[in-house]
């Protein structure tokens, strides 16, 4: 007896892209597909009932996103293998995927031989990244080290975070309207609302919360 085929399920809302896909992987010894479905409800149930090794995940689904179905297919199946393939090539995307457990993110129009190769590369424990995927996530990451806390408060935009390492540098409100060329009015208006979104009690909580983050060095130091 023979190895156990990969089993995996397409979810996508476009039929003709789930035919190609189906084509393309069917047609390779060791791939199963499995199933398919056209939304996150729809992923969730063939999930729960077919198990499958790998689910090919697209990220924009008509009752909600993918990046959703993939926390939720991963906490009801750890053991599935998400690999997302879609449109968007976005860094933001990109870095949601992956948070969310995606161990992989192919863009639609890849290669046949691309997309076996992902998906046998996910399905034996390991992660992929097209070159256009790789060299975006290369550049996001430089990204992030040029701007701590980036990853840790994205719920502020970039300007709130540069409030924020003002703050946590120590300057008052007057100073950091200074350094920025606002007036106070924005900068107070500012503080109020990236303390309401960290979710802190007082400035000093948010000052001490954004240098545990690595805000509020000088710079240089």
């Amino acid at each position: 007896m023979g190895d156990p085929s990969t089993s995996v399920l397409i979810v996508d809302d476009h039929p003709l892209f789930i035919d190609g896909v189906r084509a393309a992987l069917s047609g390779t010894p060791g791939l199963e597909v499995v199933g398919e479905a056209h939304d996150v409800a729809q992923a969730l149930d063939a999930v729960a009932t077919l198990r499958p090794d790998v689910v090919l995940m697209d990220l924009n689904l008509p009752d909600g996103s993918g990046i959703d179905a993939t926390r939720a297919i991963l906490a009801a199946a750890p053991t599935t293998r998400v690999l997302v393939i879609t449109m968007s090539a976005d860094d933001d995307a990109i870095v949601a995927a992956m948070r969310a457990g995606a161990r992989g993110y192919v863009v639609k129009g890849s290669g046949r031989a691309d997309l076996v190769q992902a998906v046998t590369t996910v399905a034996g424990g390991g992660a992929v990244f097209s070159p256009a995927v790789a060299a975006r996530l290369g550049s996001f990451f430089d990204g992030l080290a040029a701007q701590p806390g980036r990853e840790l408060f994205p719920q502020l935009s970039d300007r709130e975070r540069e409030v924020l390492d003002l703050v946590a540098r120590g300057l008052d409100n007057r100073r950091i309207a200074r350094e920025l060329h606002l007036s106070d009015k924005t900068v107070r208006n500012q503080v109020s609302l990236l303390l309401g979104k960290l979710g802190v009690a007082d400035r000093a909580e948010a000052i001490a919360r954004a240098r545990r983050a690595g805000l509020g060095r000088e710079p240089g130091s």
